[in-house]
């Protein structure tokens, strides 16, 4: 054991991200993986409806529970958050994967995707926005701040991150057993690296781990 790990500790490909990574592939999105994916309906002051995937997601908080995905370029999504301070988020499982995909396509904004997609768009309780009604989880959202990345020297980039605060949750009641929403039963995906890499979540894969009091 100590052997392998001494073997692996000295045989890195160590590379400086500004100065490139030397490979076929960016594998920066491969290791930082899997990760969930944050598939976001909008709509604009205008009525026009969106729904993207993006795949730097996550929770933040608890109480409130507080949601942000960020976008590289300033996308439909994020203009339509900025007009309407309101967004919804949806799960996406392994039987909505090439609908999740086909979101996924540049159309101009005035095209819903969830008429491309062939999905239902469900009126939600808090928000104008709706829901993804084939999902078997879904929040609504309320806009805290959206927020333009910088480097470390304060140079701008091209990135924006959007925090929304969770106002309503909606969850399939097949999901919850005896009290506990069970997240394998699902079966979410989550987003790889490269163009096209995806994990599947199911109950063979799930491990249970106690932390330490």
């Amino acid at each position: 054991m100590n052997v392998a790990v001494s073997t692996a500790m000295n045989d890195m490909h160590t590379y400086e991200p500004g100065k490139g990574h030397g490979l076929k592939h960016d594998p920066l999105t491969a290791i930082v993986a899997p990760r969930p994916i944050g598939w976001v309906a909008s709509m604009g002051a205008k009525g026009n409806v969106n729904l993207a995937p993006y795949s730097f997601f996550n929770i933040f908080n608890y109480k409130p529970p507080i949601l942000a995905f960020s976008s590289n370029g300033w996308k439909d999504t994020v203009r339509n958050i900025e007009e309407t301070r309101e967004f919804t988020w949806n799960l996406v499982t392994m039987p909505l994967a090439q609908q999740m995909n086909t979101t996924s396509a540049g159309v101009p904004p005035d095209v819903s995707e969830f008429s491309t997609s062939g999905l239902t768009p469900v009126p939600s309780r808090f928000v104008k926005v709706p829901r993804v009604g084939e999902a078997r989880a879904a929040m609504e959202l309320k806009l805290i701040k959206i927020m333009q990345l910088e480097t470390k020297e304060g140079t701008k980039v091209e990135c924006w991150m959007v925090f929304g605060e969770v106002v309503a949750i909606h969850i399939d009641k097949t999901l919850i057993v005896d009290g506990v929403y069970q997240t394998t039963l699902a079966h979410p995906i989550s987003r790889g690296g490269r163009k096209g890499d995806y994990f599947e979540i199911s109950p063979a894969t799930m491990f249970e781990m106690p932390r330490p009091d």
